[in-house]
């Protein structure tokens, strides 16, 4: 790979900024839809500009292929499940919150990958990252400005959302010898058709009066934080590769705390702050081992 300029910066930092204003939409979405709803419209308008890409690029879809199994399984996993946990947990809590327990991603794919990957064994600097990030996440949760007893479900079925990428993320490897762009459309197109049955069943969407402003953020969050988001971390892995790419997480807190500040005014306490700083420090160690 070639050396990172200023415009592959800018990419990423574009990326991060885009996947981290998905947290204070999901908020405003949640204003007028439920969970389920917004996943189901989160993949449904997301499949959009992926598949167009395999289109135009003549990409072979395989979703209804012999592996079509795997599909369905990582789609339900890594989008089904996530999105709607995501969704029900931002309900209760600022979605600053959501941007940093989210952010432990990379902290739960080093301890995964520890007992299901032969070559990414604990070393010293991983388990010290690891400590590190998961204190910091221990610390928010006694926030009790933000986090009590009547939303404290709520932010462990985030860090649930969080967990169910990092499976997801490892199952996808037994379909790794696939294009990017087939496997994400593939999935999109199942975890489309999961959530259609429940989200007629459950939350019967077509009786919703929507705000503008949820539907807006709807939208947006299918379209830009999932489609476009994608493309465009296609674009950065075949150019700069996983490692580069993957310093979009030390980003994304960072960026979601700042704009849940901008946009809805949500509360920065110190420790917030200080659990920010520490689940940065030890993504920071863990990608260091690497």
């Amino acid at each position: 790979m070639k050396q990172p300029k200023l415009y592959d910066y800018a990419l990423l930092s574009l990326l991060a900024l885009i996947w981290a204003s998905a947290f204070f939409n999901i908020k405003i979405a949640t204003y007028s839809f439920g969970p389920v709803t917004i996943a189901f419209l989160r993949v449904f308008f997301g499949a959009i500009p992926v598949l167009l890409l395999c289109y135009f690029k003549n990409i072979k879809i395989e979703a209804f292929s012999k592996d079509w199994y795997w599909f369905a399984l990582i789609g339900f996993i890594n989008l089904v499940a996530p999105f709607f946990l995501i969704a029900y947990g931002i309900k209760s809590v600022q979605s600053n919150l959501a941007a940093i327990l989210m952010s432990t991603t990379p902290l739960s794919s080093t301890i995964l990958g520890h007992f299901y990957l032969k070559n990414e064994k604990f070393n010293f600097i991983k388990t010290v990252g690891i400590l590190i990030g998961f204190s910091g996440i221990v610390y928010l949760f006694s926030d009790n400005l933000l986090i009590d007893e009547n939303n404290f479900n709520s932010a462990l079925l985030i860090l649930l959302g969080s967990t169910c990428y990092v499976i997801g993320g490892v199952l996808t490897l037994k379909i790794s010898k696939k294009k990017n762009e087939n496997v994400t459309g593939s999935i999109l197109i199942w975890a489309t058709i999961i959530l259609i049955p429940l989200a007629i069943l459950i939350e019967r969407p077509w009786n919703l009066e929507p705000r503008i402003d949820s539907t807006i953020s709807v939208i947006y969050l299918g379209l830009v934080s999932t489609g476009i988001a994608w493309l465009l971390r296609f674009k950065i892995l075949i150019k700069n590769g996983l490692i580069f790419q993957s310093q979009v997480s030390y980003l994304i807190p960072i960026f979601g705390t700042v704009l849940s500040y901008i946009f809805l005014k949500e509360l920065i306490t110190l420790k917030v702050l200080l659990s920010l700083i520490a689940v940065v420090i030890g993504i920071y160690f863990v990608k260091k081992a690497k």
